[in-house]
């Protein structure tokens, strides 16, 4: 989560989690109310990233690593006053149990058929994750459709950037534990690449082809089976080929038709 581009403005992240509306009263007599959110192509890419922390049924599900980091410090006072705070407002901001700790609702009425209709900011946020993005749960969706697209999307924002809050803050206070000795983690846990830092594939090596419907290799530590030729300058490739490539750090397989 905090490889995510919103991450990379954290005053702005944190602004994020608040319901921010600007009321300006014009000189017609109309009052206009606004918010400003992401674009929701971003927005989307963090709630791809927080699904799996968000669902109890998930290994990185974020009150069990917070469950085993309160055992961890069980017997440390401060730092298990920490964990239950922090499982507290991950339960009040992420999943409320009831309308009015979700901030806020909406009520629609339809004038044609005179139907009433009410949904909270928690499960207009849901309806946006499950039924428009990471899923399309039928229950969630139908549940908000009447509400449209930009409601759903306007009561996910502050979930999504609360939750994205609360697991990096979750990740910093476990760094925190383990530089102070109190988790003992392998360095691997906390190097392993998370997100790409670019997107070009590039690398040394070499390349040889063959004619289509040759006999490829079998695996990436064998030699080359019989007709395939080095590429080099000369190299005749006015036919269809096969491509191999073998980048210089490691050996791998990359055929091409």
């Amino acid at each position: 989560m905090e490889e995510h581009s919103l991450a990379a403005d954290w005053d702005a992240l944190v602004a994020l989690t608040q319901t921010q509306i600007s009321v300006v009263q014009l000189d017609s007599g109309e009052t206009r109310i606004r918010q400003e959110f992401p674009d929701e192509e971003v927005l989307e890419s963090a709630a791809a990233r927080l699904r799996p922390i968000l669902l109890n049924g998930d290994a990185c599900f974020y009150q069990k690593a917070l469950g085993a980091l309160g055992y961890f410090c069980r017997e440390l006072p401060l730092d298990t006053e920490w964990v239950k705070a922090a499982r507290a407002e991950w339960r009040l901001r992420v999943d409320p149990s009831t309308p009015e700790e979700s901030g806020y609702w909406v009520l629609i009425s339809d004038t044609v058929t005179g139907e009433d209709q009410g949904l909270d900011r928690h499960k207009l946020a849901m309806a946006w994750i499950y039924g428009d993005v990471v899923h399309h749960d039928m229950e969630r969706r139908q549940e908000g459709d009447a509400f449209g697209l930009f409601e759903r999307f306007r009561g996910a924002v502050p979930l999504v950037a609360w939750a994205m809050v609360g697991t990096i803050e979750l990740l910093n206070y476990i760094r925190a534990l383990h530089e102070d000795g109190v988790l003992q983690l392998r360095q691997e846990v906390l190097d392993e690449r998370m997100a790409l830092k670019s997107t070009t594939w590039e690398h040394s090596g070499q390349v040889f082809f063959a004619p289509v419907g040759t006999e490829p290799p079998t695996n990436a530590s064998t030699s080359l089976p019989k007709d395939w030729a080095r590429l080099g300058k000369s190299a005749d490739l006015s036919l269809p080929n096969r491509i191999w490539g073998t980048p210089t750090a490691c050996r791998s397989f990359t055929a091409h038709a």
